[in-house]
């Protein structure tokens, strides 16, 4: 079976048992020992994965590390374990840092079962990085997550693949949120970049604060049309089947029009990002996930299967202030239920899955 086919298992196994796991022990046995076998690793082989591994020196008395991974006899990787319902931060690797510098392993994971970060030490050798450079969700990811994973397979590790791998990455993702951060709000010396090329004359400052909305608008512009160009592509090379003309009509009306606005007027918010990501994970037991799609609109976001708005699956009211909504599907009728955080969309899993399971069998 290939890493992938393997991930996608344990991801659906992990999204259906993960609420009854209450203590890390069982976090290893359940996420991270499968998570390390995907990866070709033999978990039940000491001389492969050294579990509660101690250094021989330089550590406090008694410090463990949960996993030393060995390859031809070295330590290639070091890995951290922590229960799946606490949230991984720099804080919680102390055994990793220390760990780091007394052995041969550049690369280490901290992770909570379904959080994996890796780190090495790009920033300073022999010193772990306090950032990630690849932060790997068995809960949310796509192919491309995946080949980056195969460089920690077992076959195919080396080292210094790995670490020039991460250091691209590193500055990638520095750039990615440098570029985040100018179209939330463009600096000065963004918006120089433009009017030096657009303007004649000197880019005085009244000059710039006049064209710092225009840029703003005129990047995310240019980002929804890069999106809806790719989306208009897709469709055209594989246009979803539908049934006859007259229960389609009926079932868009059921299901209720889409709000009809400007791209301008969207703005898709972290938390619409993150509820279509905790969506697309319940539907990955069913469906391939690149089927689920986000379709955002002024007053709600919709994930529909198959990009279909005769197919939805969900919708997310969440841009009123006082109350939030998720809206779920039977039969294409919607029941809107209240929620008070993101978690409380899994509690609607199951509703969620009928949506899909009536779309593929066809009784919808």
């Amino acid at each position: 079976m290939d890493l992938l086919d393997k991930l996608r298992e344990l991801s659906a196994r992990a999204n259906r048992i993960r609420a009854s796991i209450q203590t890390e022990e069982a976090c290893k046995n359940a996420f991270i020992m499968p998570f390390l076998g995907a990866l070709g690793y033999d978990v039940f082989n000491p001389e492969e994965v050294v579990p509660e591994f101690v250094a021989d020196v330089g550590i406090k008395k008694g410090e463990k590390v949960d996993y030393a991974v060995r390859k031809d006899g070295k330590i290639i990787m070091l890995v951290e374990c922590k229960w799946n319902g606490r949230i991984l931060s720099v804080e919680n690797a102390s055994q990793l840092f220390r760990y780091f510098v007394v052995t041969s392993a550049r690369c280490a994971i901290l992770t909570n079962g379904l959080v994996f970060q890796f780190y090495t030490d790009i920033d300073e050798p022999n010193k772990m990085d306090t950032h990630p450079f690849f932060v790997f969700n068995l809960l949310d990811f796509t192919e491309a997550h995946v080949d980056e994973l195969r460089r920690f397979a077992r076959d195919s590790f080396d080292i210094n693949s790995v670490i020039s791998a991460a250091a691209a990455m590193k500055y990638t993702n520095q750039v990615k949120r440098l570029l985040s951060d100018e179209l939330a709000s463009p600096s000065d010396g963004f918006v120089k970049l433009f009017t030096a090329r657009i303007v004649q004359g000197r880019s005085t400052q009244s000059v710039i604060e006049q064209f710092g909305p225009i840029v703003q608008r005129a990047f995310n512009e240019f980002i929804r049309d890069r999106i809806s160009d790719r989306l208009k592509s897709a469709l055209r090379d594989e246009a979803p089947q539908v049934l006859d003309s007259q229960p389609l009509e009926q079932a868009v009306i059921a299901a209720g029009p889409a709000a009809e606005t400007t791209p301008a007027e969207i703005v898709t918010t972290d938390d619409e990002l993150e509820g279509y990501r905790i969506v697309r994970a319940i539907c990955r037991e069913l469906v391939d996930v690149k089927r689920v799609v986000m379709r955002d609109a002024k007053s709600y976001c919709a994930i529909l299967l198959d990009d279909n708005n005769r197919k939805p699956i969900a919708r997310l009211h969440f841009n009123a202030q006082s109350k939030r909504y998720i809206g779920v599907f039977a039969a294409k009728v919607e029941e809107r239920i209240e929620i008070t955080g993101l978690d409380d969309i899994y509690a609607q899993a199951d509703k969620l899955k009928a949506a899909v399971k009536e779309y593929e069998s066809g009784t919808a």
